[in-house]
């Protein structure tokens, strides 16, 4: 699959999990859904693989070492700027603690309290499946 493949573009996110919670970021004011809250993660660069990505933006945006452990589900969204095929990564903290070094806020949250917080609308179906998983 090519990575911008009729428009879509390649993002991958990481559901980080500690005991009964996941991770979750707020996404900083000024960009595009500016304030919603999302999975950590970002688009894939040129040649590079989902787990690369992963990896990459889990240090750039949080200074976290993350071991990617498998897809936990894809969604393809279709927003008014972009499309975008989202993967969902299980992955671990392997080194450090996570900062804020572009987001808002985070925030270690149980599935039950997923309603208290807007998040993306890429994120309604695999916010589900965590319901359904946890």
């Amino acid at each position: 699959m090519g990575r911008e493949e009729k428009g879509m573009v390649e993002v991958a996110a990481a559901l980080i999990r500690k005991d009964d919670t996941f991770l979750i970021c707020q996404r900083p004011e000024q960009k595009a859904r500016g304030l919603l809250w999302e999975f950590v993660g970002g688009k894939l660069e040129p040649g590079e693989t989902g787990e690369e990505a992963l990896i990459r933006e889990c240090q750039e945006e949080l200074g976290i070492c993350v071991k990617p452990e498998g897809i936990f589900c894809q969604v393809v969204h279709k927003y008014p700027d972009i499309t975008i095929r989202l993967s969902v990564y299980n992955a671990r903290i392997a080194e450090g603690t996570p900062q804020l070094l572009e987001h808002k806020d985070l925030k270690w949250i149980t599935p039950k309290e997923i309603p208290l917080y807007d998040f993306c609308p890429a994120d309604v179906d695999v916010l589900r499946k965590i319901q359904e998983a946890f």
